[in-house]
């Protein structure tokens, strides 16, 4: 009933209901249910064996529990964070609005998602033919959750909202909850044996909310700029900077570019065999392959150079190009912004270097290896982090942005560039990572990167940034280091998490935090 993995969940949820301000009451109790649902969930999964239709992840636990609190559990924090700005006078109230209502965005992603397992494995999880059909007193509760869950969000978003607003908020959450269980079996199905449950929830939730995000931001300014109807709540509109519009622009564009890319192929003429697997498992070298590499490069320049940012000059109104305002944004400091670039260039290159030539002639086993890595974002995210802090959002993007294209390239082997960024890849691939997807990387930028988005506007935890960086860079990395070496005592039966790596990682990380701390008071004493 309770392993290491629900005792941690269980730890932070308390941690965050401590701090649950009165007023914020509605999305605790929806954070709850969430929790219950998925907790058990989970123990259902673990006995059943239904889940075998998804081809998860093997060797993995289901993480239903992990996988559908972590999300909402920081946006509640973040609107928990928000709350004391407001009673200190520093936002205003309004500007929560934009918050709460992607917090019920993505809360209704992983209830839907929830919704939709429960049904989906009921039947083989008794073996009878008899009992396809849910019996009454299940079906009961089920219906009476998500009555109680409906409930408490419409109270939730009624409470600053008028009538219609309010009745256009439901029909938004309610499109997500849809969405999600769309996408999550588009993601099970297109990249088996990638994923666990609760991991393809996560990411799930994350592009769900991403995707909604942009799409409300774009007809946020339809209906201003040509219909001017205020049919849209103007509490969602909160403004962005430009760097959190071009970061978007960017990577939503690239994760919609496959789709436009096989539609592009059948446009061109291309047959549906192709378009189903056979066409992208040619070889690059081939005169096919060369030409559909060409058609490749040549989308992807076209979506990247015109069409993205055309919606990023008609959201946020850039007065030039966005390519053209990074390029002043990066030189608009030379001396502060050129050397850092020169400085990330520089550890690239001998890291990646060095330990690939470690990866080929070394039995070092690969997950210390990978750790290797961590290390190394911490020397080249922390640097930045205390003195180009802006900057550094930015050129997160633009790393994430380049691994999603090296991986697609590597994915349909493009021409001429694919077949070598597959066997580079390979080097540091273990059983974590399946033959057609390798996420090893997005998760580590992803991990550093997500606490310092977050963190932008208004922010009374200066160490916040720090913390993907300290839990993924250092305490992650001393965790596997000593666990492995070290380690006796085992959390659970089935998994290989120890003690002594946990109470390595949170020692190291304790002292680092200490040290960042001191390091981001002097700088802004400077």
């Amino acid at each position: 009933m309770l392993n290491g993995e629900r005792a941690v969940v269980v730890l932070f949820m308390a941690r965050v209901f401590f701090s649950l301000p009165f007023s914020l009451i509605y999305e605790g109790l929806a954070l709850s249910l969430l929790a219950l649902a998925s907790f058990y969930l989970e123990i259902f999964a673990e006995k059943s064996t239904s889940l075998i239709q998804f081809k998860t992840r093997p060797g993995a636990s289901s993480g239903i529990l992990l996988g559908t609190v972590t999300l909402p559990m920081v946006m509640l924090s973040r609107l928990i964070q928000l709350s004391r700005a407001v009673q200190s006078h520093d936002i205003q109230h309004s500007e929560i609005g934009y918050l709460v209502l992607q917090y019920w965005a993505v809360s209704a992603s992983c209830f839907g998602v929830l919704v939709f397992l429960r049904f989906t494995l009921t039947p083989q999880a008794y073996g009878t033919k008899c009992l396809n059909i849910p019996n009454l007193h299940t079906a009961t509760i089920g219906l009476s959750y998500v009555i109680i869950y409906a409930a408490i969000c419409s109270l939730s978003l009624a409470t600053n909202s008028p009538g219609l607003h309010v009745a256009l908020k439901l029909l938004w959450v309610f499109c997500h909850g849809m969405a999600a269980v769309k996408l999550i079996l588009h993601i099970l199905h297109t990249f088996p044996s990638c994923a666990s449950i609760g991991e393809a929830l996560l990411v799930t939730a994350g592009l769900v909310l991403y995707l909604g995000d942009m799409l409300a931001y774009t007809l946020v300014k339809i209906d201003s700029a040509l219909i001017s109807s205020k049919l849209v709540s103007p509490q969602y509109g909160m403004k962005k900077n430009e760097i959190s519009t071009i970061i978007q622009g960017i990577l939503v564009g690239l994760l919609i570019f496959p789709i436009l890319y096989k539609i592009i192929l059948r446009t061109c003429g291309y047959s549906t065999k192709y378009l189903n697997g056979e066409f992208f498992s040619t070889d690059e070298n081939t005169p096919k392959g060369v030409r559909r590499s060409l058609l490749f490069y040549g989308s992807l320049t076209v979506i990247l150079i015109l069409l993205v940012p055309a919606w990023m000059q008609f959201v946020h109104e850039f007065h030039m190009h966005p390519l053209i305002w990074v390029f002043n944004f990066v030189f608009s400091e030379p001396l502060r912004r050129l050397p850092l670039c020169i400085y990330w260039i520089g550890v690239i290159c001998a890291s990646v270097l060095r330990f690939y030539n470690i990866s080929k002639h070394s039995k070092i086993e690969r997950i210390l290896l990978r750790k290797y890595y961590h290390l190394v974002a911490v020397l080249m995210f922390s640097p930045a982090l205390i003195l180009q802090p802006k900057f550094l959002d930015l050129a997160f993007g633009a790393a994430l942005a380049a691994f999603l294209v090296l991986e697609v390239i590597r994915v349909w082997k493009i021409w001429p560039l694919g077949k070598h960024i597959h066997f580079f890849m390979n080097a540091f691939t273990d059983h974590r990572d399946s033959d057609l997807l390798i996420v090893s990387h997005f998760s580590l930028l992803m991990g550093c990167a997500l606490p310092k988005w977050m963190s932008s506007g208004f922010n009374d935890r200066p160490l916040a940034p720090f913390a993907g960086i300290l839990s993924l860079g250092i305490g992650d990395t001393m965790a596997s280091m000593v666990g492995h070496k070290y380690g006796v005592l085992r959390w659970s039966k089935t998994g290989k998490k120890t003690i002594e790596g946990t109470a390595a990682a949170l020692a190291l990380s304790s002292l680092c935090h200490h040290c960042e701390w001191i390091a981001g008071s002097i700088h802004s004493t400077a």
